[in-house]
């Protein structure tokens, strides 16, 4: 009905919206009253033979969308999820670097450790070491200079005796000695 007068306001707004056949020419009312009617059969018959086709092609055309609308949630949904496991794993690998950091500080800090433990016993035996080779080369310096000290001493003792000695006195030591060796 809505349909129908809102056809019948266009059909006279079209023609000037007066409404007096005198203003158009006579037959005016006649031809135009067999156009809207043509109009309006035409509309009719469209409507119905289209119809069913529209609403189909419409009701296929929303059963698409609403398709592709799941189809886009479930991708949305696969998304989301894939992105969740993407931070898991990123979180995972983050915890992972933080740790392998961690043991490479741990390891670090027990090289450092051993490192300076090896330094301080290789320091420890070098000072010992010094210390032997100091004392044996005090003890040699001792030794060679008591050495010559008595080769010296031997040296002047022999002058002094060579100047006290006579050689009776001589001859008497030889016979001592000859004594002490034949007794033993």
């Amino acid at each position: 009905m809505l349909l129908v007068f809102s056809i019948v306001t266009l059909a006279v707004a079209a023609s000037g919206g007066s409404g007096d056949a005198e203003a158009h020419g006579p037959g005016w009312v006649n031809t135009d009253t067999f156009r809207v009617l043509h109009f309006i059969v035409l509309f009719g018959g469209l409507f119905f033979l289209l119809r069913k086709p529209v609403a189909n092609a419409l009701s296929a055309r929303i059963k698409g969308i609403e398709d592709q609308l799941t189809d886009l949630e479930s991708k949305k949904a696969q998304a989301e999820k894939q992105l969740a496991e993407y931070n898991q794993k990123f979180a995972r690998l983050e915890k992972e670097a933080e740790e392998i950091m961690a043991e490479y500080v741990r390891q670090g800090e027990e090289a450092k450790v051993r490192i300076l433990k090896e330094a301080e016993e290789a320091a420890e035996k070098l000072k010992i070491q010094a210390q032997k080779t100091i004392e044996s080369e005090f003890q040699n310096a001792r030794n060679e200079l008591r050495a010559e000290v008595l080769d010296r001493s031997l040296a002047k003792a022999e002058e002094i005796i060579k100047g006290q000695i006579s050689a009776e006195d001589q001859e008497k030591l030889v016979d001592e000695y000859l004594a002490k060796v034949v007794v033993s």
